[in-house]
Parts: C-alpha cells; sequence; structure tokens
C-alpha cells in the first residue's frame, strides 16, 4: 500500500526541526486518521506500513529528524 491510497495530510516537511510533541499534536491535528507515534533515533521500528500511523522520529533533545510522513 502507497501514501498515495491514504486518506488526509500524508506528509510534514515544515516539521523537520521543530519539537516531537508539537508535531505529534499538528500531525493528528491535521489529519484526524492518523496517530502519530514519537520514536527516539536508532530505535528498531517494524517494516510495516499503515495508513494510521505517522512515525515522528526524534533525537535525544526531541527535535524531529526526519520529515513525518504516513507509514
Amino acid at each position: 500500500m502507497a501514501s498515495d491510497e491514504c486518506q488526509g495530510k500524508s506528509s510534514w516537511p515544515e516539521l523537520l526541526g521543530a519539537k516531537g510533541e508539537e508535531a505529534a499534536a499538528t500531525i493528528e491535528r491535521e489529519n484526524p486518521n492518523v496517530n502519530a507515534v514519537i520514536v527516539s533515533e536508532g530505535s528498531f521500528v517494524t517494516p510495516d506500513f499503515l495508513c494510521t500511523r505517522v512515525r515522528v522520529w526524534v533525537n535525544t533533545d526531541g527535535i524531529v529528524t526526519r520529515v513525518p510522513v504516513i507509514g
């Protein structure tokens, strides 16, 4: 399944460098179909794709390090 098959906004490049908690809240506000999950850089995550999930990758300071996308 590709992100273009998911409903609503699917990418948030403007949140790169933002605080993780604020980014997660923004994502869930802009696309109520998804659950934003904060993940620390270096963490193991499952390779599955879900239209209802956006991973928000953060560094040790809680700053977003990757563009959040549906998956």
